[in-house]
């Protein structure tokens, strides 16, 4: 009898080690049992063509976000959110690299977020600091609006008989949301999308399309501005493709160099910075 090389058993205890972590994964969330698939195209202005894609799944308590490909044609990052677990995990498979991020960090971001919004001379940041934006938010039907200085926010959303599902995605869009904070700082503080979140849920809606449009603070042309309008297509079933998808990804995330936050941006960095074209 042949014994195995040491690639064959190092790629037999990987595969052992995949199958035991995703029985375990679905044993404790098997009540959990929304499934959903979105996906998601992401345009700026009047462009006909998407900036950004992704495609969202849903199943066993676990969302598993696939980013779109870098512009050098590589592999976007994928973010698994395990709410189970309270974490939130990135990985980067170009890199082979990975970060977990507690929910209990997110947490704190949104406190720390809110008191330096507050404290904003820019009127846009400290308006979008608010805990509550009063009669600035509006629901018609299915469309909920919310105007604020240079800003309006317009999120159409298509209403759900399934409950669970409904407070899966707000669940998932508002951590979405927070760890976008995190990783890409500098941006417009995350609360008017919160809010608009409460209220879609409320209303028993999931997004189909929301709408940002952004007026610079000194324009020559009234009204002139950006606008970012993401569109979601929601089906309440997986396809064979995805769970292939998520099977080769959950494989991927326990092989991959685990750091910490701030190592995993660092490292980012640098190879972007040898790579200023990807």
């Amino acid at each position: 009898m042949r014994v195995p090389d040491r690639d064959c058993q190092r790629l037999f205890v990987v595969g052992l080690v995949a199958c035991l972590v995703v029985a375990a994964v679905g044993r404790q969330t098997r009540a959990e049992g929304v499934v959903l698939r979105v996906e998601s195209e992401v345009f700026v202005n009047d462009d006909k063509t998407p900036a950004a894609t992704s495609l969202t799944l849903f199943q066993n308590g676990i969302t598993w976000d696939f980013l779109d490909a870098p512009a050098d044609g590589g592999e976007g990052d994928i973010i698994l959110h395990d709410p189970a677990r309270e974490r939130v995990v990135v990985l980067d498979p170009q890199r082979n690299l990975k970060t977990e991020i507690r929910t209990i960090r997110l947490e704190r971001l949104n406190v720390s977020l809110a008191t330096w919004a507050r404290q904003s001379d820019d009127a846009l940041i400290k308006w979008a600091g608010a805990a509550d934006f009063g009669d600035a938010l509006t629901t018609d039907g299915d469309r909920v609006e919310l105007i604020g200085p240079r800003v309006q926010y317009t999120v159409e959303f298509t209403r759900s008989s399934n409950d669970e599902a409904v407070a899966a995605y707000r669940r998932f869009a508002d951590t979405a949301m927070l760890l976008k904070a995190l990783l890409q700082p500098g941006g417009i503080p995350p609360f008017p999308r919160l809010a608009i979140n409460r209220h879609v849920e409320a209303a028993g809606g999931i997004p189909s399309a929301v709408t940002l449009c952004i007026t610079p603070k000194l324009s020559l042309l009234p009204g002139a501005g950006d606008t970012l309008r993401s569109v979601h297509k929601v089906h309440p079933q997986l396809i064979d493709g995805d769970h292939s998808r998520i099977d080769a990804a959950g494989a991927q995330l326990i092989v991959a160099e685990e750091v910490d936050l701030e190592e995993f941006v660092r490292r980012r960095h640098e190879a972007r910075s040898d790579h200023p074209d990807s």
